[in-house]
Parts: C-alpha cells; sequence; structure tokens
C-alpha cells in the first residue's frame, strides 16, 4: 500500500488549505473527509474576515498576511470565492455604555468606530432603533466560505494530491483507520475541528482542545435586503469558551454540559440572497449529543426579532456544527510530543483569516525552513 508524507484529516478550511499548501510544497498528501456534503464549522459559518482585529504583534502580522493572501487567492485558486468588503456592524444593547464597550476594542489593530443609534439606523435600515443604545462599525473581510474550501480542495488535487471520503476511526503511529481502509503514512496532522480532541484520544494523545455545538438558521435567497454583518459588540460565546474549558477532566465525561447555553444574536446575507442567522453556542463534552432543534430555532428567531425584525419569520432551516476552540484562543500547532509523526492545526479563533497564512507557515517549516511564527505557536 503506498505510503504518502502527509495525511490530513478534516476537510473544512482548515484542513483544505493545509492538504492544499503542504501538497504545493512538493509533499505527497492524502486529504480525508468524513462527509462527500460538507456538514463542518466552515459549512456554517458567516464567512467574515477580521483582518482589523489583530491584538499582538503576532496577530498582526498574520492578519497582514491574510489580507495580501486573499487579494490574490481567487486568481491562484482559479476560483470565485465571492471576496468581497463590507461593512461589520457590532450592535452595543440598550442596557449597555457606548463609550465604554468601544473603549474594550481599543487594542485592535483598526479599533472600529462608535456610531449613534441614527448613523446605525442609517447604515443598516433593519436595525431595530429601541434595542441599541449604538453601535461600532469597521469595514470588514467576506468569502463564501463552503466556495473557499472546495476551492483549496479542488487546487489541492490538481497539485497531485489525493482525496478519500471515509470516516477516521483511530489515530496511528504510521497512519490512520478508516471505516475502508488503513492508510500509511510518515505524518498525520489532525485538522478535525470540534471532532479533533476525541480523534486524538483513539491514540492515547491527551489535548487540551475543546469545542462548542453551535447552531443558526440557513434561509434561501430572498428579496429582503441586508447591507451589513450584524453581531453584538459584546459578544458572549468568548465568555462561554473561557469558563468552560477551565477543567480539562470535564471534558472527558460524556454529555456534562459545562455551563449554560448562549445566543449571539447576529446576520450576514451572502451575494445570492442566503442568510445565516445565529448563533447559539453549547459547551456540552460530547461531540454527538442531540440538542432540541425545535426550542433552539424558536430561540434564535426570538432574539434575532429584538436587533432585525425584518429577519424574525424568513423561511429557513436549522443547522448545528461544532466549533473548536482553546483555553487561550490561540491554536494548537505543530508536532505532538511524544507521539512521532502526529501532529495538529486546529483551534482556531479567527480560522478564515489566520489559516491561510499559517498554513504556508506550517508547510515551508514541515519542508526544513525556518519560521519564528510556526516555532513560537508550535507545542
Amino acid at each position: 500500500m503506498k505510503t504518502y508524507d502527509w495525511i490530513v484529516v478534516g476537510g473544512g478550511i482548515t484542513g483544505a488549505t493545509l492538504a492544499y499548501e503542504l501538497a504545493k510544497t512538493g509533499f505527497s498528501v492524502l486529504l480525508l473527509e468524513q462527509y462527500s456534503t460538507p456538514q463542518n464549522a466552515t459549512r456554517y459559518s458567516y464567512g467574515g474576515l477580521a483582518y482589523w482585529s489583530g491584538s499582538t504583534p503576532l496577530t498582526r502580522q498574520l492578519c497582514e498576511d491574510a489580507i495580501a493572501r486573499y487579494h490574490i487567492l481567487s486568481q491562484e485558486l482559479d476560483a470565485d470565492i465571492q471576496f468581497r468588503e463590507l461593512d461589520l456592524l457590532l450592535t452595543i444593547s440598550a442596557d449597555c455604555y457606548p463609550e465604554a464597550t468601544a473603549a474594550s476594542y481599543n487594542h485592535f489593530a483598526i479599533p472600529p468606530r462608535l456610531l449613534s443609534v441614527q448613523e446605525a439606523c442609517e447604515l443598516e435600515p433593519q436595525l431595530n432603533r429601541e434595542a441599541i443604545s449604538g453601535a461600532l462599525t469597521v469595514k470588514h473581510g467576506h468569502i463564501h466560505p463552503e466556495k473557499t474550501a472546495q476551492a483549496y480542495i479542488q487546487a489541492f488535487l490538481r497539485a497531485g494530491g489525493e482525496m478519500q471520503i471515509t470516516q477516521v476511526l483511530q489515530v496511528l503511529q504510521n497512519g490512520v483507520k478508516t471505516t475502508t481502509a488503513t492508510f500509511h503514512s510518515a505524518n498525520i496532522v489532525i485538522c478535525a475541528g470540534g471532532f479533533s480532541r476525541q480523534l486524538l484520544k483513539t491514540a492515547g494523545i491527551p489535548i487540551k482542545l475543546y469545542f462548542t455545538h453551535a447552531e443558526i438558521i440557513e434561509t434561501p435567497p430572498l428579496d429582503v435586503q441586508l447591507r451589513t454583518l450584524v453581531m453584538p459588540a459584546n459578544l458572549q460565546r468568548f465568555q462561554l469558551e473561557a469558563e468552560s474549558s477551565q477543567v480539562d477532566e470535564l471534558w472527558d465525561e460524556l454529555g456534562n454540559e459545562l455551563v449554560p447555553p448562549i445566543l449571539d444574536a447576529g446576520a450576514i446575507q451572502f451575494q445570492d440572497g442566503s442568510f445565516r442567522i445565529g448563533q447559539i453556542s453549547r459547551a456540552i463534552a460530547d461531540p454527538h449529543a442531540k440538542v432540541n432543534s425545535e426550542v433552539s430555532e424558536k430561540w434564535l428567531r426570538r432574539s434575532i426579532k429584538q436587533i432585525l425584525p425584518a429577519l424574525e419569520n424568513l423561511p429557513g432551516t436549522w443547522y448545528h456544527c461544532l466549533v473548536a476552540f482553546t483555553s487561550d484562543r490561540l491554536a494548537l500547532i505543530g508536532a505532538i510530543p511524544g507521539f512521532e509523526g502526529v501532529h495538529v492545526f486546529a483551534g482556531f479563533s479567527n480560522p478564515l483569516v489566520i489559516v491561510p497564512p499559517l498554513a504556508e507557515r506550517f508547510a515551508k517549516f514541515a519542508a526544513g525552513n525556518k519560521d519564528e511564527i510556526i516555532a513560537q505557536l508550535s507545542l
């Protein structure tokens, strides 16, 4: 049986991008994805590119690299990823002080500008002025995340990479066991998002990587117009991630709900007129946990009504996926100590922005080139 240089597990934006960069660098690469129709976090993402949000020298550098990367990416991948720039509108709830909220964004590379209620409603006419005390705005990149992942996969295949649709059951020292075969490789890299922790556990590898169950509503193309990408300025999701990751052992008790669920009400309209409205986040320590879709959809619609009333009753379908995260919001990258040939590339807090430049750096680092950023982030 053929032995590859690299097996990449996971066909979302992370795995697709890394597989492409490894193949482009000259490695023989096998990409493994569980589903022929994607059901990952990339598939249900808003597609936002927060270039402005670098808050450290490291993240600012990666954001700058990403801007340059995305401007040429459609041409390089020979595909329309629907890259554009739009206005991000960060709503400030009526019971919050706008100035204090704005001040909490001052450490970012490009701090968003504070808007009055009137200015916010002029920028986004669908807003409910009674629900906000103001808003923040900044120019924001946007892509179609699923089309981008698929563009990376097609470019990867053209570069000589191979892909199989199969479920990985176990990570081995020199390959992986799947539902269809055992594949051999000098290196395995896990890019399976929220499933990464459970997958590495099959090889006896403990890793401090966690996940939320994220829930959204997706609509077909509609005539209702949303001019901006709307999200709350005070995201509850980050607090949920911080609180739920304090005690790693609790994540080994399947079904344990570590903290109460939260809902960050927001929406984005894609270029074809369809919407994604979300999102609920639940920290349940079981990647296969079932949630009540009917109750969740009612909660989502009730919450979006407060901010964007016109979106409450749009026809749409509830979806659910896993979103990976780490306790410090820095990704887990590199070889896992004590397990030769096993690597991880997961847990990104701003994946659509920082994965492309990091994947390019990772591939060059794997080929023997020095890279201070990869070395700094390595486990």
